[in-house]
């Protein structure tokens, strides 16, 4: 799997900076009725697929950042849910 994410590598990032940029730009656009958990778990989905990366390039601060990403979109996926 790692031969496979290390040879469309540049795609995957670029596919999941969409995301994250989709993500983000539905909270801003449509505020308290986003949909909320769908935002959550696209954002993490995307920051799953960076992590990877990073971790595959062995960039410690993309890394980081990404792994925190994956946190906030686990709490944020169990706020939505109302826990």
């Amino acid at each position: 799997m790692n031969e496979i994410i290390t040879r469309h590598r540049e795609t995957i990032e670029m596919t999941a900076v969409i995301m994250r940029i989709i993500s983000f730009s539905l909270v801003s656009w449509l505020g308290p009725k986003s949909p909320f958990l769908f935002v959550w778990a696209f954002n993490t989905v995307d920051a799953i697929a960076l992590s990877w990366c990073a971790i595959l390039r062995k960039d410690k601060a993309y890394t980081l950042l990404n792994v925190f990403w994956i946190a906030v979109g686990v709490v944020g996926m169990i706020r939505a849910r109302g826990f």
